[in-house]
């Protein structure tokens, strides 16, 4: 597994904007699972923009929103104020996911008042908010902070599209990845629950998952964790097993 990224590695800050993109994508791909990739994703975001702090928002259902990754407390309690008073760059990067969102000064900004009158106490002046989506899901948003007045411009909006596009592909595949090994575990747990089921029963291969299935969905327990349960006890979960 390789480091993650730090001010001084070859990944950001290279006069080829190509190159560093290109050192970016293959740095976010290497990192071991969606948690390790949030984390990269912060990181270099506020190198590449030069910020104070930066975060990320994760969309984890249709009405659940989390702050998955930030740089600090105090960029942490912006992205949550964000989902308290349900305002800001931020959320609405969510919601249109082909826009970056930049204010220039939140002591002025008008269009998130209770949020930005909050953060100016937290002592952030400036924001970028941009999208983590691809044409098949939504993911959440990238967001960097800085503590002076118009520390972003035009040409970091276009970077800040950039990393984002770079960080959603990285977000799919590792969900992707995360989802196969998934499938895999529960595969193999499910068949060497099967095995105990027809050594303690003397029962054959579809009859051990014919009573699996039966009692996940007598119980209303999915099947991987009755298979679970099944190898943890060396038998169904409190002998409740009808093998006719």
């Amino acid at each position: 597994m390789s480091a993650g990224p730090s001010e001084s590695s070859g990944s950001v800050g290279l006069p080829e904007p190509v190159v560093s993109f290109s050192q970016i994508a293959l740095d976010l791909h290497d990192a071991d699972g969606s948690e390790e990739t949030v984390e990269r994703i912060v990181e270099f975001s506020r190198i590449a923009l030069a910020s104070d702090d930066a975060g990320v928002l994760i969309l984890r259902s249709r009405s659940r929103i989390e702050v998955a990754a930030s740089t600090s407390e105090a960029a942490s309690q912006a992205h949550l104020l964000e989902v308290q008073l349900d305002e800001g760059p931020c959320l609405d990067a969510i919601e249109d996911f082909s826009t970056v969102y930049r204010i220039n000064d939140t002591t002025t900004d008008l269009r998130w008042p209770r949020w930005s009158a909050a953060v100016v106490q937290l002592g952030f002046r400036s924001v970028l908010a941009a999208p983590l989506a691809t044409n098949e899901r939504r993911y959440g948003s990238i967001n960097v902070l800085a503590h002076r007045p118009n520390a972003f411009d035009e040409d970091d909006e276009a970077v800040a599209m950039i990393l984002a596009r770079h960080a959603s592909v990285a977000l799919a595949a590792s969900h992707d990845i995360e989802g196969l090994r998934k499938a895999m575990d529960a595969r193999k747990l499910i068949g060497i629950a099967m095995g105990i089921l027809m050594e303690r029963y003397s029962i054959e291969h579809q009859q051990a998952f014919d009573v699996l299935r039966r009692y996940s969905q007598a119980s209303n327990i999915k099947l991987r964790d009755v298979a679970q349960q099944v190898v943890a006890e060396g038998a169904l979960p409190s002998d409740q097993h009808r093998l006719s």
